[in-house]
């Protein structure tokens, strides 16, 4: 029987190569999306050509009772959900003392609430299936921290920790849980900061380049496999050995 994989972010970067990926597996996809119809519709289509059981899943995964709808639209479309990828994030871009705290509050409630939300709306299905995989994906701001992104790295930062307890407390029902650091990965979100600055940043990448979307979902299926099995409580850090 083909398993479930949940995905937020799907509509665009690391979510939809994330997507495609474990469609072209053979996986049932839920694709999360907040707002962006028409690319929501451009992978749907792409998940149809492939041959792939979809469904489009829309919400803010920062209310948690939308989440809640979700998942439970899930389980009735696609049977129950066996895999979970949080990977839906935002990003501010200032100075701490220029940021608002509707600001701040956004990028908390969306970057890590929104993990809480789905991790909680996806747990009894896993332990009703006898287990599961859960891959949070952070960022190496989580590690080394960004200048001007200081809500974001808090965010990310209280991921690997979060991954970690949850690996100690969800290990004993067969329910692994791992993490992505990714590096500078080459999406909407970065492409915000410009050339020059995206030059930087590959430059200080001694790989010499900036990480793709599918560098990261390459290494999330790794995790999800059976060649992981393993393994949990771990942080992938996927950034060309990026100097922070």
């Amino acid at each position: 029987m083909a398993k479930t994989v949940w995905i937020s972010g799907a509509s665009r970067g690391i979510g939809k190569s994330a997507a495609v990926h474990f469609a072209r597996a053979g996986y049932k996809i839920a694709a999360g999306y907040h707002e962006n119809d028409a690319a929501m519709q451009s992978l749907m289509q792409q998940l149809a050509e492939i041959g792939a059981m979809a469904v489009p899943v829309k919400g803010d995964i920062a209310d948690p009772a939308a989440v809640e709808s979700m998942a439970e639209y899930i389980c009735s479309t696609l049977g129950g959900i066996d895999v979970l990828i949080a990977n839906a994030g935002v990003a501010h871009y200032s100075m701490l003392e220029d940021m608002a705290y509707n600001e701040w509050r956004r990028v908390i409630d969306t970057d890590l609430t929104g993990v809480y939300n789905m991790i909680h709306a996806s747990l009894p299905s896993m332990r009703n299936r006898g287990g599961g995989s859960i891959i949070n994906v952070s960022s190496v701001w989580g590690i080394y921290g960004g200048s001007c992104e200081a809500a974001y790295s808090a965010t990310k930062g209280a991921i690997l920790a979060l991954t970690k307890a949850l690996a100690q407390e969800l290990g004993p029902s067969n329910i692994r849980v791992n993490c992505i650091a990714p590096g500078v990965i080459d999406t909407d979100m970065v492409q915000v900061l410009g050339p020059k600055v995206l030059h930087d940043l590959a430059e200080q990448t001694p790989l010499g380049r900036l990480g793709t979307p599918q560098d990261i979902a390459n290494a999330v299926a790794f995790l999800v496999s059976e060649k992981a099995s393993f393994i949990t409580g771990q942080v992938l850090t996927v950034d060309g050995a990026f100097v922070g």
